[in-house]
Order: structure tokens, then C-alpha cells, then sequence
């Protein structure tokens, strides 16, 4: 079984800052949250060392894990894998919390069912070619008028645009976030062994006390 992502988080001595202290110098063992694993740049955007995903439902990155890594422990290479550091606004929510989110927002069923803005329908000519693409933001009246060479004559296409309210967008927004990308089983040994390496703290700092702790006055980003 993986070990849990912030189990693999190395330990900083820090200076206390708690009021009862009883020496200025007295130190607390913290996490070293500065401190946070990446894709190496050789796969970081390279569409070959990933699959495409769409979340379903309320399924969480633990979840996710499970049925593709057969670990849920390993959700935090799901959460690198897409850049996600902030789990409550960068994931989609459940529907019940979606829901209660957007009330809260435009605190009542109205405000939320008001059209925010037009977009443009898909417009094609009699040869099939797209004259006007879909879901471009225009006014209520947006017209398009182009030439047809199979008719030999210009035409005029009025109703070009639909509404979308304001839940439309909220919920295309959501949705978005449900389109992700996991890193494939074959380059998974990659990241655990990269994991490893980066929370391992290197001989020669004046800070080093082991490879799983460090100590010192103030944190110092790692490099």
C-alpha cells in the first residue's frame, strides 16, 4: 500500500510561537508544507503519459484512485497530475453542495434563473462549412449575414443566439472541472520514486538534522 501524501511530508523544527513557551527558544515539530511534490518536466503536459478522465457524479480523487490505481491512498498523484492545490474551489462539487453553493451566491431561484448573456448558435452554409461557431458571447441581437456561392446570394440568419442563465453558467463552470487527466499506471513508479527524492532532505545545510527533519529560525523554501 502508498504511503498517504502528508505522511510523506517532512518535518521542520521550528521556532514556537505558542504564548505559553517557556524559552525563546523552545521548538515545535511542523510539517514543511512548503515543501510539495511535482511532474518532472519530461511529463508535465505531455499528452502520451496520460489518460483523459471525466469525473462522474460525486466522485472524489480518493475514489478515483482506487478504481484506476487500485489505491485511494494515491489521490495526490490525480491532484498533481491536473495542478490542483485547492481542492474546494479547483474540483467539482456535489450536486446537493452545487446547489446549496448557489443560493447562497444569488440567494434566491430567480436571480439564479435571470440570462446572464447570449451566445451564438452553430451556423454551417449549404456546403457544410461552419460560418459561425457556437458558444461565443454576443448581444440579444446579434445577427450574421454571409454569402452562400451554392445559391449565389447572401443570407441573413437572425436566430443565431441562446440565452444562458446564470445556473447555465455556474453549472457549465462545474462541469469544466470534471474533465481531468490521470497519469497512466505504466509511469506511476516515476512519481512515487520523484515523491521520495523531493522530501528527502540533502546533507550539507546548516538547517539538516536528518533526512526527515530540519531546523532552524525561519522556513526556507526548497530549491
Amino acid at each position: 500500500m502508498a504511503t498517504p501524501y502528508f505522511r510523506q511530508i517532512p518535518d521542520f523544527s521550528y521556532v514556537s510561537r505558542i504564548p505559553d513557551a517557556k524559552k525563546i527558544s523552545q521548538y515545535v515539530d511542523v510539517k514543511n508544507f512548503f515543501r510539495r511534490a511535482k511532474l518532472r518536466p519530461d511529463i508535465d503536459g505531455k499528452l502520451e503519459f496520460f489518460q483523459q478522465y471525466l469525473i462522474v457524479g460525486d466522485e472524489r480523487p480518493d475514489n478515483i484512485a482506487h478504481k484506476y490505481y487500485g489505491e485511494s491512498t494515491l489521490d495526490w498523484v490525480i491532484l498533481i497530475s491536473n495542478n490542483i492545490v485547492n481542492l474546494q474551489s479547483e474540483w467539482p462539487m456535489p450536486q446537493k453542495l452545487f446547489d446549496e453553493y448557489l443560493l447562497e451566491k444569488y440567494k434566491s431561484y430567480e436571480e439564479l434563473n435571470k440570462i446572464r448573456h447570449y451566445e451564438t448558435k452553430l451556423v454551417k452554409n449549404s456546403n457544410d462549412t461552419i460560418i459561425l461557431p457556437e458558444k461565443l458571447k454576443v448581444t440579444s441581437s446579434y445577427t450574421v449575414t454571409f454569402y452562400d456561392s451554392n445559391i449565389d446570394a447572401y443570407t441573413t440568419i437572425s436566430d443565431c443566439v441562446n440565452p444562458v442563465t446564470y445556473y447555465e453558467y455556474e453549472e457549465e463552470m462545474n462541469n469544466k472541472k470534471r474533465e481531468i487527466f490521470l497519469l497512466k499506471p505504466d509511469y506511476l513508479r516515476v512519481m512515487l520514486d520523484d515523491i521520495e527524492q523531493i522530501m528527502t532532505y540533502k546533507k550539507g545545510s546548516t538547517q539538516y538534522v536528518s533526512e526527515t527533519l530540519k531546523k532552524g529560525d525561519n522556513i526556507r523554501l526548497y530549491q
